[in-house]
């Protein structure tokens, strides 16, 4: 089994980078998603998560060191994060882990956390 600190060392900034590029590249169209995200910063967004999972994964801080600590709940507070909007963000997120072609036990790592955190953004009931 992979563990957290191995990731970034087995897929490295390619990795994070194709992930995060097929998940943003599924968004703008998405009648759920979608809205949530300002068009004109989907590039910071994707910056964001990307430098994020970098850092969370064994790599760099970057993501740290630009905005502090990820307090994921308070900075996903301003939107309404119910069991429908974590369940298209799931599949949207396991369709570009397939798509990013990672190793076989990364990806199941990857949608193992994905989904639990997911499941911790939940502040809303429908």
């Amino acid at each position: 089994m992979v563990s957290d600190a191995e990731i970034y060392a087995r897929i490295g900034e390619d990795g994070f980078a194709r992930l995060v590029a097929a998940f943003y590249a599924q968004v703008p169209p998405d009648d759920i998603l979608g809205p949530m995200y300002p068009a004109d910063d989907l590039a910071g967004a994707e910056l964001r998560l990307r430098d994020f999972l970098v850092g969370r994964f064994g790599g760099p801080p970057r993501y740290e060191e630009s905005r502090g600590h990820p307090r994921l709940r308070m900075r996903h507070h301003p939107y309404k994060l119910d069991q429908g909007a974590r369940d298209r963000w799931v599949q949207l997120m396991d369709r570009a882990l397939d798509q990013a072609a990672l190793p076989g036990d990364v990806t199941l790592f990857l949608r193992e956390f994905f989904h639990g955190t997911a499941t911790f953004l939940i502040n809303s009931r429908a």
